[in-house]
């Protein structure tokens, strides 16, 4: 399969690279790395996109709640960058559909999956930093993602979605939600976890994360969007 042609998503980011293998390494997912002429996955770009974001993030916060405690910054930034959000963002500029990927990974939802969404925006992240430096890192993320800060802020929407589910269940008089672990693929050092949700013995939501709490996260917030009542 020919890699997609990256200039209409150069023009969504509003940002041409210089070196246009960083940007194809920020799409390349590690299931690829048997295909001919892969020899990198997004994963380091990744780990140093998480960092510029937690940083830029972290400043913006600082910058616009000067008498907010270090705890609600926290809570936050946590609220901002969470796989929701990020995987939002992704979808906003079709990313997904510049993944390359394996085709097992594909027909599996891959192109869909939050999790892997929200680790493409950060490799995203890392990869303008490598190529055009802090300052252009910062303007993408002032653009796609301080409006998630400000919303955040405005709505005051600082629980996540283990937190709303719990407080919907026991609003219905149910016991609490149970999570349970269902299947874990990978190396230890890149596992993925899928976890389901569960009330009154009765799946409601189902999430993958690369740990047990992230796909907790998206299996409660599956459950808080197909559910009306358990």
């Amino acid at each position: 399969m020919n890699p997609p042609d990256l200039a209409p998503l150069q023009k969504s980011l509003g940002y041409d690279f210089q070196d246009p293998t960083l940007l194809a390494t920020a799409l390349t997912h590690r299931s690829s790395l048997n295909e001919q002429g892969v020899k990198e996955s997004n994963e380091r770009l990744e780990f140093l996109g998480d960092a510029v974001l937690e940083m830029i993030i972290t400043n913006y916060l600082y910058q616009v709640r000067p008498n907010e405690s270090e705890g609600f910054l926290t809570a936050a930034r946590s609220a901002v960058v969470r796989t929701e959000s990020l995987a939002e963002i992704a979808r906003s500029i079709n990313l997904g559909s510049y993944l390359r990927m394996s085709k097992g990974e594909a027909m599996g939802g891959g192109r869909e999956n939050p999790s892997l969404l929200e680790n493409t925006v950060e490799a995203l992240i890392g990869a303008i930093f490598k190529d055009g430096g802090l300052e252009r890192a910062s303007d993408f993320i002032t653009r796609f993602i301080v409006p998630q800060a400000q919303r955040v802020l405005s709505k005051n929407e600082l629980k996540d979605a283990k937190s709303l589910y719990q407080e919907k269940i026991q609003s219905l008089g149910l016991l609490s939600p149970a999570y349970k672990v269902m299947s874990q693929e990978g190396p230890d050092h890149n596992k993925i976890f899928e976890v389901a949700v569960f009330v009154d013995n009765q799946e409601t939501g189902r999430g993958h994360g690369k740990s047990k709490q992230e796909a907790e996260q998206q299996a409660a917030q599956m459950a808080l969007g197909v559910t009306n009542k358990p």
